[in-house]
């Protein structure tokens, strides 16, 4: 069960004021980060690719100057979303999501044990970086973004490229492009300062006004819900309203930005909490950071939403949301995703997310052990 800090003593009527000293105080720390930054390699942000896939990005993302490990991981996860196990309707099977065809001209053997195998991570991961450096080495001559056009190769084929001098002008290959792109934001480890939200400001006075609403397991607000939310149902609300469509699920949720370091948080960004520091996928909970160490938190059954400090044992990490991010998650993933979240724990009387991530979390197949009071 996720434990929290209570902050005591502060009512709901003394909210806008609390939140006023954390948002002054929190934004005059960021203008003094302000010229902060630096270069240096790509690296992928904390957590955001499971651990036993990170050695593998790692490594072939920087087979060719064209892809990076962030990018290469946001091809996996736009893919799969890290299901080694995954198969299309069209076909397409494995991490990579090779069709057979492909697999047979462009898999390799990446761990060496003699064989090439679709399934395994350790051939597949190799396969799609090295597949993605031969589409880079056909319109190498092309002008324009090198990574772009090896992306639109990637999807139009690399004729189309050629013809075009560039990225082609169909959509599905614009939108291919830009998507992953977006999502490479979110795997890569930020070299400099995140560069602050525009729509933070709506979202946390939505939360604001939520405070003191008691807590539903996959509450989304509706009026046959009482407005009562769940941790993301409270956060995808919130961004809701200023133009952000942000998925269900906390883990999902994760993707939908770059990624800001514990002493670079402002107001607005989305703080994850886990059991499991090195895989962005256990993710179980989400709150919305207001400043000065706090989220507004939808915390548990029994419970309010209220300020929790943020500084816990399974603090996780941050996404700055950007509506780009937030577009760029995939919506139509490979079923039978793997189960590797952790399974509803029998002492936490309401998760927030549920155990299959493809599984709706408004429909609680096991009825929750402790009722919510509201509801009695």
């Amino acid at each position: 069960m996720r434990k929290f800090w209570v902050f005591g003593g502060i009512g709901v009527g003394m909210a806008a004021a609390f939140m006023a000293l954390l948002l002054v105080g929190t934004y005059s720390a960021a203008a003094g980060l302000a010229g902060a930054g630096g270069g240096g390699a790509v690296a992928l942000a904390k957590g955001a690719v499971p651990a036993r896939f990170q050695p593998l990005v790692q490594k072939w993302g920087n087979l060719c100057p064209a892809i990076n490990p962030a990018l290469l991981a946001a091809q996996l996860y736009q893919e799969s979303g890290w299901n080694p196990k995954a198969q299309s309707h069209a076909a397409a099977q494995g991490i990579a999501q090779f069709i057979p065809g492909t697999w047979a001209s462009h898999g390799i053997d990446g761990n060496n044990d003699g064989k090439r195998d679709v399934w395994d991570p350790a051939d597949a991961i190799p396969s799609a970086a090295s597949y993605d450096c031969e589409l880079a080495g056909y319109v190498k001559k092309v002008p324009g973004d090198p990574t772009d056009n090896m992306l639109a190769a990637y999807n139009a084929g690399a004729y189309a490229v050629i013809k075009y001098g560039g990225v082609p002008p169909y959509k599905e290959t614009q939108n291919y492009v830009k998507i992953i792109r977006s999502l490479e934001k979110s795997f890569a480890r930020p070299v400099g300062r995140v560069a602050p939200s525009r729509q933070a400001a709506g979202a946390i006075y939505f939360a604001q006004k939520k405070l003191g609403t008691p807590y539903l397991w996959g509450g989304n607000g509706t009026p046959e819900q009482q407005g009562r939310f769940d941790c993301s149902g409270l956060t995808q609300a919130a961004y809701r309203t200023v133009g952000i469509e942000l998925p269900r699920v906390a883990n999902d949720q994760y993707n939908a930005g770059p990624h800001p370091s514990r002493d670079e948080l402002l107001p607005g960004d989305l703080v994850f909490f886990s059991d499991d520091l090195t895989n962005s996928r256990a993710i179980r909970h989400v709150g919305l950071y207001v400043g000065g160490g706090y989220m507004i938190n939808a915390p548990f059954t029994g419970a309010v939403i209220r300020f929790d400090k943020i500084d816990t044992p399974d603090y996780f990490g941050a996404t700055r949301v950007t509506k780009d991010g937030a577009a760029a998650l995939p919506t139509d993933l490979p079923k039978d995703l793997p189960k590797d979240l952790p399974a509803e724990p029998s002492s936490d009387p309401s998760p927030d997310s549920p155990s299959d991530p493809s599984s709706d979390p408004t429909q609680d197949s096991s009825p929750d052990p402790t009722p919510d009071p509201s509801s009695e």
